[in-house]
């Protein structure tokens, strides 16, 4: 459910064409040297052993991470391919499974909630630990990061002190039903009118704004043309604007942790080159990239670098 119009990078690399390979061991064979190719796992090339394809929903700051990701594990000696922007957990998650995709930053709660309708989890912990058992195999979740950027519901001060909003359960003393802005799959998610009514006995209907809780979200619900907005939760317009996140008590929305999806083609020197964002990456450091996203227009690939290079894990250039 999130979108943005940030630009893509991507990188391409050409696998060694199988008669360059053959030339080439010939050549060091002549020259008394063993075949480059015999150390390579499963008789793969190098070039292929060390290639990884990192993708990005459409939503810029999941692309911020996915560059954060991408760089440090170039830096650790792979080669990355980025596809970045393809489209929400519908779209995307066939060629995760399909092996398309190594490296792909996703959301605990949600991807859990994906995967597994009757999940009960609501502790960060337990979260994770139904997440591993219900991926699909040959994937696997890596350490997820402290830094969450989930769904929230949000509301003007102006609405908050006029209703007394506080919970979301609080919604019920608006005029019912209540219109809430956000992507169009709000209305079949988990924590959409559905959830909203069996949770908290509140009437909700989605107001599409397909723009992934971007700056048109923003504009509807500062506006007044809805009283309630799905925005995630690391998005800068909360503070910057003063809206009011309305407390969640009943675990409405299950904790959404940024956690590594990977593929069987991440090896432990990828892990270690993954976690080593991971460690570092808070909620209040997503929050101020994704300000620099916004009000800065910087690129992701920019934010990733200089973020990298703060925090040591890739040196400066």
């Amino acid at each position: 459910m999130r979108a943005s119009n940030h630009r893509t990078y991507l990188t391409r690399r050409r696998a060694l064409s199988a008669v360059g390979a053959v030339a080439l061991a010939l050549a060091l064979g002549a020259c008394g040297s063993s075949d480059p190719l015999a150390s390579s796992p499963s008789g793969s090339s190098g070039a292929e052993a060390g290639a990884l394809v990192v993708g990005s929903q459409q939503y810029y700051s999941n692309e911020i991470v996915a560059e954060l990701y991408a760089q440090s594990l170039e830096h650790a000696g792979f080669t990355v391919t980025r596809e970045y922007q393809i489209g929400q957990r519908e779209v995307y998650m066939d060629q995760v499974t399909s092996g398309k995709i190594d490296v792909f930053p996703e959301y605990s709660g949600n991807l859990l909630q994906y995967l597994d309708k009757s999940v009960t989890a609501t502790d960060p912990a337990e979260v994770l630990t139904a997440l591993r058992k219900a991926l699909p195999s040959g994937l696997s979740a890596l350490e997820p990061a402290a830094a969450t950027d989930q769904d929230s519901f949000n509301v003007t001060q102006a609405t908050a002190d006029q209703y007394g909003l506080k919970t979301i359960a609080d919604l019920s003393k608006l005029p019912q039903p209540v219109k809430i802005a956000g992507n169009s799959e709000l209305a079949k998610r988990p924590y959409g009118p559905d959830g909203l009514k069996a949770t908290y006995g509140v009437q909700a209907e989605i107001s599409p704004v397909e723009d992934g809780g971007g700056p048109l979200t923003v504009k509807a619900l500062k506006d007044g043309t809805v009283p309630v907005a799905d925005l995630y939760s690391a998005s800068p317009a909360i503070a910057s604007e003063g809206f009011v996140t309305l407390e969640d008590p009943k675990h409405l929305v299950l904790p959404q942790n940024i956690v590594p999806l990977t593929s069987a083609k991440v090896d432990e020197k990828a892990q270690a080159a993954i976690d080593a964002v991971d460690a570092k990456l808070t909620t209040a450091a997503l929050v101020e990239l994704n300000r620099k996203s916004v009000d800065e227009k910087a690129s992701s690939a920019d934010l990733a670098k200089a973020w990298l290079a703060d925090q040591g894990i890739v040196p400066a250039s």
